[in-house]
């Protein structure tokens, strides 16, 4: 509506107020330009053809010409209004020559009354050749044609535009903003609708691509608050039933101390050990869950530090050789040249124990498991492999969610089912690159690369 109002004020004041002094300048550059080409061809195009050029300007312009020799005797003369001040009034030549020759023989430009029809008139004179010795002189005559008339009429029509128009653009703005805001109100209302837990909701966002965009992002904002609500319950059911088997364990040991072996050293230190054990898993699977909501709620900070990457594995890798001897597993190390990391070391060292432990969980029945430092340009990977049943490959973006079990693989070894999740969690925290390399019956590559930026040489560190 603004911009409506805005386009017919320009044109009242373009088309109304402004008119006749636009009207009177373009006659004004009319005029000029005519002079110009007459001043141009005056001594060069032959007789005949002058004229007809003439006469050719004097009809396109709506003009009057004369042209005189220097003692005034009329050369060419073209009359296209009939009562003009040049040829209608006697003497009327003589007189605005002399106004020539008192200016110097410099251009003249006069608005005068036309005695004859009582019109404004625009007159233009000026000598031709040189200004000293002129070989002639050009007048020019038109007149300015009242636009009174022209005016009242156009402002009738402006009136009647002027309105049918706003009336038009006040129903084309209702129908297009209700046309904008219905699709809006639908998301508005569904998304109110998500809010409450309705997953079911549909974000329909026809009409408008910028709407279609909105409805698609919530659409798959409403997929993945889904998919969070679903890995939420099936983390409070999988912790629910981790810590009911411990619990109902400890209890069931407990009551056996105390109604059968509490006067027998050898059962009763027996049933203390599973509770011992017991106690062990649940900590590690409370500090699991802890160590992951801190992460994930970025409560937890890097604390940097710089030490060898070569020495930390195989430092980590010394831990398990109490696992490695009571079950037959092979840990093999492949350590590149030793490089100086600057990263927080408690976070990646257990990063490393989490994907070894996953390793030495889902190896083949060779029980193998391999363990590569490899230095590249853009940093240094860190490589477990399994030699387990593999990875389906549609399951590959599933491994590191919370509780993520394929059911290809079995578990030998106690862990919480958190631990990819842990390692995704340091890992995006420290902005390094991760990923799962598997084929189906030969295992799995985990690997993590630590930047470069974070990577110095031995000898420069020292």
């Amino acid at each position: 509506m603004g911009f409506t109002v805005l386009v017919f004020v320009l044109l009242w004041l373009f088309q109304i107020l402004f008119l006749e002094k636009f009207y009177s300048q373009s006659k004004i550059h009319d005029v000029d330009a005519a002079a110009t080409q007459i001043i141009k061809s005056f001594d060069v195009d032959p007789k005949s053809e002058f004229s007809d050029k003439l006469a050719k300007i004097a009809s396109e312009n709506d003009l009057c010409i004369e042209v005189v020799d220097r003692y005034g005797r009329s050369l060419y003369t073209k009359e296209y209004s009939v009562g003009c001040i040049i040829h209608g009034k006697e003497n009327g030549t003589y007189y605005y020559l002399k106004r020539i020759t008192d200016n110097g023989n410099k251009p003249i430009w006069l608005k005068v009354n036309n005695p004859n029809n009582n019109c404004s008139t625009v007159l233009y004179g000026c000598s031709l050749g040189s200004q000293d010795f002129p070989s002639g002189y050009l007048l020019i005559n038109t007149a300015l044609v009242p636009v009174g008339s022209t005016v009242s009429i156009i402002k009738r029509q402006l009136m009647f535009i002027t309105g049918i128009l706003i009336v038009l653009a006040f129903f084309i703005s209702l129908f297009v903003a209700k046309r904008i805001a219905k699709p809006i109100d639908s998301i508005t209302e569904a998304a109110e609708n998500l809010a409450k837990g309705d997953f079911n909701t549909k974000f329909d966002g026809r009409g408008f691509l910028e709407v279609k965009k909105l409805a698609d992002t919530l659409t798959y904002a409403e997929k993945e608050l889904s998919r969070v609500d679903t890995m939420q319950r099936d983390l409070i059911a999988n912790v629910s039933h981790d810590l009911r088997t411990p619990l109902t364990m400890l209890k069931a040991y407990a009551e056996m101390i105390r109604d059968l072996s509490g006067n027998n050293p050898v059962k009763r230190n027996e049933h203390l050990e599973i509770i011992i054990n017991e106690t062990d898993r649940l900590s590690l699977m409370v500090n699991d869950i802890l160590d992951l909501s801190k992460l994930e709620s970025g409560k937890q900070k890097l604390t940097p530090s710089e030490f060898r990457i070569g020495e930390k594995l195989s430092e980590i890798i010394s831990r398990f050789k109490g696992i490695s001897e009571k079950m037959g597993y092979s840990i093999h190390f492949t350590p590149d040249e030793e490089k100086i990391v600057c990263c927080d070391v408690v976070k990646i060292e257990q990063v490393i124990y989490n994907l070894i432990n996953n390793a030495i969980n889902y190896t083949g029945e060779d029980k193998q498991v391999f363990v590569r430092q490899i230095n590249r340009p853009d940093g240094i990977v860190i490589e477990i492999q399994d030699t387990g049943d593999g990875i389906e490959e549609d399951k590959i973006k599933l491994i590191f969610d919370k509780y993520y079990r394929s059911e290809n693989h079995k578990r030998e070894v106690v862990g919480t089912g958190l631990g990819l999740s842990i390692v995704k969690a340091v890992l995006k925290l420290h902005n390094y690159d991760y990923g799962v390399r598997s084929k189906l019956g030969e295992g799995s590559v985990f690997w993590f690369k630590i930047s470069s930026k974070d990577v110095t040489d031995v000898q420069d560190a020292q």
